[in-house]
């Protein structure tokens, strides 16, 4: 026994000497720069505990080992230094690492570990740390052993020459790709109204039908279980997930759910729950957290097999040929059925959204192409073959009666010809706002109240960006508003307000019941026609009860052909991200510099568009730890300088004749200077993190702001697309990226 504790003592020694050689051969084989990112590595284990001082502890050591390689370097060559820190490492590694294996005498090593601490000022804390590494050393036993029992492979690392090939053929993909692109902008377009020639597709994917509940899990009404028929039991499951959830104690939601419920239930079901007040769905929702569990503890094989099988069904169902170009289809997954919930306090909250079955699918496609097959024992409700629609599938859903549909991707071809269309008609509107803007303040003097009605309802809609709004039938759809909709109860006007006059307090729910507040001064003219809007008017009445969004799109068409109330939108998102990136940009920033200024443009975008966000769950957590970053960063950066100052007296003093010592100077300035720009671009990060907390920048970036405007600032800039864009954001607009000079001008 204990000379196979020995074999293995030796064991360990060999390979752990051949680490520390590795290590040295690090350290002192590249830049002098390369020696002080090794010291990081023991502040990112103490970084995770919150511990600043832990910092410190680790930091003198190394530093004491740099000063004594730095001080030796005038006497002694530099193939002696690597054999000395070879050496002095790994003796204090060494006396550290065989701690466990001396059993009884783990004890005298204490003494060891509080006199080096000493030297820190740093007593208390070494001895708080002695237990928690212990434990540690146990469990890399117990580790060690689960590794002789399964031995697990790890994986090589990785060669200079493998990650050069790595990268090469990721450049390769990429170029695949551009060549195999379909770059339909170059194309000529079709004649007016036409979106294609051929379209064919595999139909829509329904989801798979419902399994009963296993014989172990019941629903019980009054204490007592009941069995219930097939249709009512999949409705109680749909409760019964959601039972830890909000909705299912608003009392709208519970009295859409049971309206909804009954009326799937039996004759019998019916006569029996009366109540929802008495029915468990408890064993319900616990089985559906035992799903949940299992579905997060899934093994890597299983999530492999799962992987596998949803890209059987995506290659399946997930592509079309629309003019013989392959396509990646949207959203070709029917919704299944379950409980609607909407956004805000939706009126409908809990009622049942039924199961779509192909009779209720309409199918679009080319008369020449192979035409979806519906599901066994099925058949489709409509095949029709309209090429101057974009959807593939269309259905009615039975909530609120509105039209669903099956489209195209984002970065397919139909929906980039109706961006860049958008766009167009954004650019347009620039060469005759100005009229537009006098032509409605001179209407704002009118004698005619709908003429002034229309006039400050655009003054709102240009100066504030605020949406046209939709005329909705009471209570079929949450209280949302927008400007043609607003009520008397929604505006408050200050004669006087923070040292402003004439200011107009706006509150209300704009879309997706996303509250829109602000506090706007605006001219003399229209606050006075305000006042006589809201005469003798209660608080729900119409503010403008003589306009609606009908009416002033279309005296917008006739102002210039295609304008409508969201073209203002757009045009004000686009020439506003224009403006501040000329204003907030310098090309002599560094890159972290320019991206915060891009970000800042696009903030005064969204505030603009009120497009708020809640602060993430882990945001306080995710900038706690950018902060311990930061502050390891700040300590290497110092401890790179001090090597530097030593470095420059060294070389100083020996003169200029030992270019070693020189070649050491260059070094250690291109580590200051590499440490100095990763700290810069850490804050500026930190800094962008806590502006955009409670901004949504990717509402504007994906449907208001021309790309053509960042991709000419990323030329002018010298910055990578791929900084502001994601690949999915790339690929949607590659019609810009591939026509936009460096010139171009929104």
């Amino acid at each position: 026994m204990g000379r196979e504790k020995d074999a293995k003592t030796d064991g360990k020694a060999k390979h752990k000497g051949t680490k520390l050689k590795k290590l040295s051969e690090l350290e002192h084989a590249g830049a002098g720069g390369d020696t002080v990112k090794n010291s990081t590595k023991p502040t990112k284990s103490t970084a995770k505990t919150d511990n600043e001082k832990s910092h410190k502890k680790v930091k003198t050591p190394k530093t004491e080992t740099l000063e004594a390689i730095n001080s030796s370097s005038d006497s002694v060559k530099r193939e002696s230094e690597d054999n000395c820190t070879v050496k002095k490492k790994g003796v204090k590694r060494k006396r550290v690492k065989d701690e466990p294996m001396e059993g009884p005498s783990d004890s005298t090593s204490a003494p060891i570990t509080k006199k080096k601490t000493k030297q820190n000022g740093q007593e208390d804390e070494s001895d708080g740390e002695a237990p928690k590494k212990k434990s540690k050393k146990r469990t890399e036993k117990e580790v060690k052993k689960e590794e002789e029992e399964h031995p697990v492979t790890k994986k090589p690392k990785r060669t200079k020459k493998e990650i050069q090939e790595t990268k090469q053929l990721k450049i390769k993909k990429k170029e695949e790709e551009e060549k195999n692109r379909w770059r339909w902008w170059e194309e000529e377009k079709y004649e007016d109204g036409v979106k294609w020639k051929f379209l064919e597709h595999k139909g829509p994917y329904f989801p798979p039908e419902y399994h009963p509940l296993p014989d172990n899990v019941h629903f019980y009404y009054n204490g007592k279980k009941v069995k219930l028929s097939l249709a009512a039991e999949e409705v109680a499951v749909f409760f019964g997930q959601m039972l830890d959830h909000e909705y299912t104690t608003k009392k709208v939601f519970r009295n859409n759910f049971f309206i909804d419920w009954r009326k799937e239930m039996t004759d019998e079901e019916r006569l029996l729950i009366e109540d929802l007040d008495k029915c468990d769905f408890g064993e319900i929702h616990a089985m559906h957290k035992a799903k949940v569990e299992a579905r997060k503890n899934m093994t890597k094989e299983e999530k492999l097999a799962l992987r596998e099988a949803n890209q059987k069904i995506t290659d399946e169902y997930g592509y079309c040929l629309l003019d013989h170009h392959k396509e990646r289809v949207g959203n070709f997954k029917i919704e299944p059925p379950g409980l609607f919930r909407g956004r805000g306090n939706h009126p409908k909250q809990g009622m049942l959204k039924k199961r779509l079955q192909p009779e209720d699918i309409i199918i679009n496609c080319s008369k020449e192409s192979c035409i979806p097959v519906p599901p066994a024992g099925h058949r489709w409700k409509e095949i029709r073959h309209d090429n101057t629609v974009t959807w593939l599938a269309s259905w009615t859903e039975n909530i609120q009666g509105s039209f669903k549909y099956v489209m195209l991707n984002a970065n397919s071809k139909l929906k980039g010809e109706k961006d860049w269309q958008k766009y167009e008609v954004a650019r347009r509107l620039k060469s005759c706002v100005d009229d537009i803007r006098n032509q409605y303040l001179q209407d704002l003097k009118s004698t005619d109240r709908r003429t002034r009605q229309r006039a400050v309802a655009l003054y709102f809609i240009d100066k504030l960006a605020l949406r046209a709004g939709n005329e909705k039938e009471e209570g079929e759809t949450a209280d949302t508003v927008g400007c043609c909709s607003l009520r008397v109860e929604h505006i408050t006007l200050h004669e006087e307000l923070d040292s402003s006059e004439c200011v107009v307090e706006f509150d209300f729910l704009g879309k997706d019941s996303i509250r829109y507040y602000n506090k706007v001064p605006v001219i003399r003219k229209v606050f006075k026609n305000l006042k006589l809007f809201m005469e003798n008017k209660k608080p729900g009445d119409e503010l403008f009860d003589c306009l609606n969004t009908i009416k002033l799109n279309k005296h917008l068409s006739s102002l210039m052909p295609g304008l409508t109330a969201k073209v203002f939108r757009t045009y004000n998102a686009s020439i506003t991200l224009q403006q501040q990136l000329k204003e907030l940009t310098n090309k002599s920033d560094c890159e972290a510099e320019k991206l915060l200024s891009y970000n800042r443009a696009n903030r005064a975008v969204a505030i603009l568009c009120n497009h708020q966000r809640a602060p993430p769950k882990s945001f306080e957590q995710s900038m706690a730890n950018l902060q311990t970053k930061i502050d390891a960063r700040k300590e290497q950066l110092a401890l790179a300088k001090t090597e530097l100052k030593q470095a420059k007296k060294e070389a100083k003093a020996k003169g200029s004749t030992d270019p070693k010592l020189q070649t050491l100077v260059e070094r250690k300035k291109a580590a200051v200077k590499r440490c100095e720009e990763q700290l810069l671009k850490m804050e500026v990060q930190a800094t962008d993190r806590e502006e955009n907390k409670q901004i949504a920048l990717g509402t504007s970036k994906l449907n208001y702001l021309d790309p053509r405007i960042t991709v000419a600032w990323c030329k002018n800039m010298e910055v990578p697309i791929e900084k502001i864009y994601s690949k999915t954001l790339r690929d949607k607009f590659a019609w810009a990226i591939d026509m936009t000079d460096a010139d171009f001008e929104f």
